[in-house]
C-alpha cells in the first residue's frame, strides 16, 4: 500500500512491530490501518470530524470521538508504546499540555508539523509582508485551523522546558527531496519537521 503522506512513511519506520499505538487526530485512519496490516500494531485513533470517524469505523479502526484540547483522560498512564500526533500539533490550543499528555499515556511520542521557519515562509512574510501560503500551509490566515505555528528551534526549546528528550529528528521537503542545504540547515530548508521523543530520565 502506498501511503498518501511522506511523514506517514517515516512514522512507520520508527514504530516497532506489535506495538500499542494511539494516533491523535487520526483522520480517516490511514496510518493506523497501515500499521495494523503490516506491523501487527494494535491501538486506537482519536478524531473529532464526523466524516473521518465514519471512514475509520468502515475500515475497522478503533476510534474515539474527542477534542484533543480536553486531554487524554480516557487512558491510564503508560497505556501505549507510542502516541502519534501527525500534522496536528499546530492546530491545538494548548500544545504544551498535549505533549505532556502524550508522554503520560505513552512511552514515546511522535510529532510531525509544518516548519514555519522554512525559507519559503520567511520570504513570503519578510518580502511580501503576508502570512505564508504554500504546500505545507495551503490555507489563508483567516480560514486555517493552524493557530500555533512554530519552527524546529521553537519545538526543541519547548521540549527542553518540558523535560522531554528528543530521540530522533528529521526535517524533510514536501516531496522528500534531500540535499546538503537541508542536512546543514534543517530549520531553514525543511518543510516538514518530524520528531520522536520521550521523558528525560530523572
Amino acid at each position: 500500500m502506498s501511503l498518501s503522506r511522506f511523514d506517514f512513511q517515516v512514522i512507520c519506520d520508527w514504530i516497532q512491530p506489535n506495538s500499542r499505538v494511539l494516533d491523535l487526530g487520526c483522520g480517516n485512519g490511514e496510518l493506523l490501518n497501515e500499521l495494523s496490516l503490516n506491523q501487527g500494531v494494535s491501538g486506537y485513533g482519536i478524531e473529532i470530524d464526523d466524516k473521518n470517524i465514519s471512514e475509520c469505523i468502515s475500515a475497522g479502526i478503533n476510534v474515539i470521538q474527542r477534542d484533543l484540547d480536553l486531554g487524554l483522560s480516557d487512558f491510564d498512564e503508560d497505556s501505549f508504546d507510542y502516541v502519534i500526533l501527525s500534522m496536528t500539533l499546530q492546530a491545538s490550543n494548548y500544545p504544551h499540555r498535549l505533549l505532556g499528555e502524550m508522554l503520560r499515556v505513552g512511552t514515546e511520542g511522535i510529532v510531525t508539523f509544518p516548519n514555519f521557519g522554512n525559507i519559503k515562509s520567511r520570504i513570503q512574510l519578510g518580502l511580501g509582508g503576508r502570512m505564508p501560503v504554500n504546500r505545507t500551509l495551503p490555507l489563508e490566515w483567516y480560514n486555517t485551523p493552524n493557530i500555533h505555528l512554530c519552527t524546529l528551534k521553537d519545538f526543541e526549546e519547548l521540549c527542553d522546558k518540558l523535560g522531554i528528550e528528543i530521540i530522533e529528528r528529521r526535517a524533510v521537503s514536501q516531496d522528500n527531496k534531500t540535499g546538503p542545504g537541508l542536512r546543514l540547515f534543517p530549520n531553514l530548508f525543511g518543510e516538514i519537521a518530524l520528531y520522536r521523543f520521550r521523558k528525560k530520565a530523572a
